[in-house]
């Protein structure tokens, strides 16, 4: 469709849309609207090379779009129209900046000339840019159609460098019709990977490798790096603590892999950190870290390794790249290691007796772990089992456990799911959801229908909020506000969109009900009726086992 390097007549909309194919972007997530008219004709035009899935919101379009980023880790892009379509958007582009997550927003603008005049435009914004500058990593105004090729080569650029995040580009309504020449540059601008200091490699090879009891923490930046976390494991006898965003890195079969209670447990008797792609803000802040507790900080932005505390070595770069470094230098370090996993398998056991306090969470996790294939994606919510989840649900491979960060957003999981199934078509993917958040993006069962998207979302009903029901019984004496909810037929509900629908009681149904809607290969929702669970919260919220190091705020 793009001819690099030479001139062709196009639309601004036109040439958006080349620019899109030639990175690789074959899918627009979005709800049309009169100030995209143009655009959207451009991409009936690319019909045979990009897809338009339109959705039932703005805010399941960029959701999708932010699905399918964090499931490919490739730039993925949504397109709705300006004022309240980009704020409708706002949640999931403040989800996939907290999230590191290359989503390319194409926003439509009010008349060229009007713009930010105040007259009262249609769906008019002032500084809308300006506003988008808080969520987004770049943000760039489409003023002539050979700007084009040249802006939207920039924004992915900037949504892949570094620590990835999102960008909007914004277009006008009388700009996406007008046609010029327009010439491409080669695409996509080749990304320049960070050298890897050698000085500080050597340096954080000689305390990794010095240490006797090292612990590894483990966050969506090392999601690339899997063999290369699990060998440094194996070479330091490491134990490695995953929770949301780093489950999966290492295999949770593995001998080394620890979740969070365990690690919090080693954290006290540790003498060494690894910390690879993660913020290692519960460590920093809520464990405590002190003088004995060397740390190594692997990241991709240099501010990120120093924003709590300066670590005794900081490798700024790609993941692999620092941990293919780290694998060269440590053997030279590196004594004879004891195996720790009678040790593991210790703290393991004890775990377990605690988590068998959480039921029917675990019951139900196991039902549905039980019935999702090995390559399988889970998608956990803010519920009360997507909370038991990034404790207790085993995942064994990058990529195919997704939880929304520390926005922690409600209500963000069914869009998600969708756009996690478009980015990994041949995954089978599960959602979980709670009836508070489900009701959010419910109207995207119609979108899953209507695009033969296949995800299967399994709904716990306990007629509440539940966390905040908690919250009020457990601090606040029972002193219930806002947290009952009335709540359709969920299973009449789904299917008068079209969609498979089931009802499980128990752990043993939901396994089979999981089971039988995947097997189906079209939507499907699982209503579970269910009442009151115990808290997880003491096993994530656990207190300070270090004394604060001088400096570091508590």
């Amino acid at each position: 469709m793009t001819i690099h390097g030479k001139s062709s007549a196009m639309t601004t909309g036109e040439a958006v849309t080349a620019a899109l194919v030639a990175h690789g972007i074959d899918t627009v997530f979005g709800v049309p609207g009169i100030h995209n008219d143009h655009l959207l004709d451009a991409f009936h035009g690319a019909r045979d090379e990009l897809h338009f899935i339109h959705t039932r919101h703005e805010q399941g379009a960029a959701y999708m779009a932010l699905g399918a980023a964090l499931a490919t880790g490739k730039p993925q892009a949504f397109a709705v129209v300006p004022g309240p379509g980009l704020l409708n958007a706002g949640a999931a582009l403040l989800t996939a900046q907290g999230m590191n997550a290359p989503v390319l927003g194409i926003v439509g603008q009010i008349p060229q000339r009007e713009i930010d005049r105040g007259h009262g435009y249609l769906h008019e914004i002032r500084d809308q840019l300006g506003l988008a500058g808080h969520i987004a990593k770049y943000t760039a105004r489409i003023a002539a159609p050979h700007e084009a090729p040249h802006l939207v080569a920039e924004a992915i650029r900037i949504a892949r460098s570094g620590r990835p995040g999102p960008v909007i580009l914004e277009c006008a309504i009388d700009v996406w019709g007008r046609k010029a020449p327009v010439t491409f540059p080669e695409m996509p601008y080749a990304l320049a990977r960070p050298p890897v200091d050698e000085d500080a490699a050597e340096r954080a090879a000689r305390i990794l490798g010095q240490a006797r009891r090292p612990i590894m923490v483990v966050g969506g930046g090392a999601q690339e790096a899997s063999a290369e976390v699990t060998a440094l494991a194996e070479m330091l006898e490491c134990p490695v603590i995953a929770y949301r965003r780093g489950q999966g890195v290492v295999s949770a079969r593995h001998r080394l892999a620890v979740n969070l209670p365990v690690g919090h447990r080693l954290w006290r008797e540790a003498d060494a950190v690894l910390a690879i792609g993660t913020r290692l803000l519960i460590q920093q802040m809520q464990w405590g870290i002190d003088k004995d507790l060397p740390v190594v900080r692997v990241d991709i932005e240099a501010q990120e390794a120093e924003r709590v505390a300066p670590p005794a070595a900081a490798l700024i770069g790609d993941a692999v790249d620092c941990c293919r470094a780290l694998l060269r230098r440590i053997p030279r370090h590196n004594p004879v290691r004891e195996s720790r996993e009678a040790e593991l398998a210790g703290h393991r056991a004890w775990l377990a007796e605690r988590l068998a306090r959480l039921e029917p969470q675990m019951g139900f996790l196991r039902a549905m772990r039980n019935a999702l294939p090995e390559h399988g994606v889970f998608v956990d919510e803010v519920t009360q089992l997507g909370f038991a989840s990034r404790l207790a649900f085993p995942v064994y491979r990058p990529r195919s456990y997704f939880s929304p960060g520390y926005q922690d957003n409600l209500g963000w999981g069914v869009g998600a799911a969708l756009g996690i199934k478009v980015g990994l078509p041949g995954a089978p993917v599960l959602a979980v959801t709670g009836d508070g958040g489900a009701l959010y993006q419910i109207g995207e069962l119609a979108t899953a229908v209507q695009h033969a998207i296949p995800i299967v979302v399994v709904l716990f009903d306990n007629g509440s909020f539940g966390n905040v029901r908690l919250i009020q019984k457990e601090q606040y004496g029972g002193r219930f506000i806002a947290d009952a909810l009335l709540n359709p037929d969920f299973v009449k509900l789904a299917e008068s969109f079209g969609v498979a629908a089931f009802r499980a009681a128990t752990p043993a149904e939901l396994e089979r009900a999981v089971a039988d809607a995947i097997a189906l290969g079209r939507p499907a929702l699982v209503h579970v009726p269910c009442g009151e669970m115990p808290s997880p919260w003491d096993m994530i919220l656990m207190p300070r086992v270090r004394p604060p190091a001088s400096g570091i705020r508590a």
